[in-house]
């Protein structure tokens, strides 16, 4: 039987799960790519290199993002999410999404070797390269929906 979840479901799913697939469009094409996500009852919290992904959702910023729990082909859950991508460019903000990140043992991944702000090395100080620094964002949520396949 398919059916619909419940808001309480939706919620929890989103809530316990920390892998979903991240949809954007360049206007012609549409992509899928995995993401880990935090999700904290209002936004959900994702973070990516610099590139293709980033330079998409800044140009056309809705987006989708489904997250699923799936047990085999007739037992799963799978929840959609539709909003509105909004990077954050505060620190504070930046700060807080990493704070939620780290709660859940999830780290940003990175391209290249990227040095922390203030390093020095052999005595003299080495600046952040801004273009290797993980880039936060969130999606602010439109619209969730669910749905589940049981016996």
């Amino acid at each position: 039987m398919i059916g619909i979840l419940s808001a309480g479901e939706v919620e929890l799913l989103l809530k316990i799960q920390v892998v979903g697939h991240l949809g954007c469009t360049d206007g012609y094409n549409t992509y899928v790519y995995p993401v880990n996500y935090v999700y904290d009852d209002h936004f959900i919290f994702c973070h990516s290199t610099p590139g293709a992904k980033l330079d998409m959702m800044r140009k056309n910023n809705r987006v989708c993002l489904q997250v699923e729990e799936c047990i085999d082909f007739t037992h799963w859950k799978s929840v959609m999410v539709q909003g509105i991508f909004q990077e954050l460019e505060e620190e504070r903000d930046r700060y807080t999404a990493m704070k939620m990140f780290a709660e859940k043992n999830l780290y940003q991944k990175i391209n290249q070797p990227v040095l922390p702000h203030n390093t020095t090395v052999n005595g003299t100080q080495v600046k952040w390269h801004v273009k290797n620094r993980p880039v936060f964002f969130r999606i602010v949520i439109d619209e969730k929906t669910g749905r589940y396949e049981d016996d």
